[in-house]
């Protein structure tokens, strides 16, 4: 069902950086966007090529992914289901889940951490489900993450992700080794703590070289914000015409543009971040505008 997709690469426009871009794959799709379309991409054919017809993945209650999941089993013509991580509740995310006809399990926190386990219970016996790790996680989203590298110049000096659980850093860094390239890949994780992102690049990639990891940028912690990131946010969308959402690419612009103000980068290197998408997950973070 996914078709190869390139998209665009756009210039910024910054007082000091000369050479910012952002790869928009935010463009992508609606609600398949970014990394999330990346991650699936190749999850989907394996369902497909092992005559699966349900997808049961996890998330937490805005989980991006869970919606992505919903909607490309809904084109797909594919049964879904969630295990949502915390107690029952109704938002604008999870409505889009269940319009795309995906089933939601709520369960506790506990629980939620052994995620074989409640497959196993739920669906072992379903010879049709198909285990798709919490954010589409595994190698077949680090072969599809790995391929944005093949659509950006080789002659980039820097490129920037945010990141969560490290996939989709590991993925490009993958693509980056693949063609030799002598480009530097920059990680913001969006929580605190974020230092255990390369020990998670490496259990993919056995190695972490070419890596930065800049932890000072989480502002509080995953889907924690301060004042300073939502005025960042509102500069940034009116004066670029890009959104960019709280918990993730936010977070990742800021730090670009901490670390210019630091002279970290030369005035000429060529920078791209990466627009992984996921914008409805600023649905539950409304009030903060």
């Amino acid at each position: 069902m996914f078709t190869d997709i390139h998209s665009p690469v756009q210039q910024l426009k910054h007082p000091i950086l000369q050479q910012l871009w952002i790869k928009r794959d935010d463009l992508i799709d609606p609600y398949i966007s970014g990394n999330k379309w990346r991650k699936l991409k190749y999850l989907l054919s394996k369902a497909k090529k092992e005559n699966k017809h349900h997808l049961v993945t996890f998330g937490g209650a805005y989980s991006n992914h869970l919606l992505a999941t919903a909607a490309a089993a809904s084109r797909a013509g594919l049964k879904s289901t969630a295990f949502v991580r915390g107690e029952t509740v109704k938002n604008e995310m999870l409505m889009l889940c269940q319009l795309f006809g995906m089933t939601l399990l709520f369960v506790d926190r506990t629980s939620y951490k052994n995620k074989t386990s409640l497959f196993e219970q739920h669906f072992g016996d379903d010879p049709n489900a198909f285990f798709i790790d919490e954010g589409g996680a595994g190698m077949e989203a680090l072969t599809g993450c790995a391929e944005i590298i093949a659509e950006l110049p080789e002659a980039t000096d820097h490129i920037f992700c945010a990141a969560g659980t490290g996939t989709t850093a590991a993925g490009l860094l993958k693509g980056i080794h693949e063609r030799g390239l002598k480009t530097i890949l920059h990680v913001v994780p969006a929580l605190k703590g974020g230092e255990f992102i390369a020990d998670e690049i490496f259990k993919y990639l056995g190695h972490t070289h070419q890596l930065i990891l800049h932890t000072d940028y989480h502002f509080g912690g995953y889907a924690k914000t301060k004042p300073e990131l939502i005025d960042f946010i509102k500069s940034f969308v009116s004066s670029q015409g890009v959104l960019i959402d709280p918990v993730y690419t936010a977070k990742m612009m800021y730090a670009i543009d901490d670390l210019s103000k630091r002279n970290y980068f030369k005035k000429e290197e060529k920078i791209i971040a990466i627009h992984t998408g996921g914008l409805m997950g600023i649905l539950g973070m409304k009030d903060k505008f």
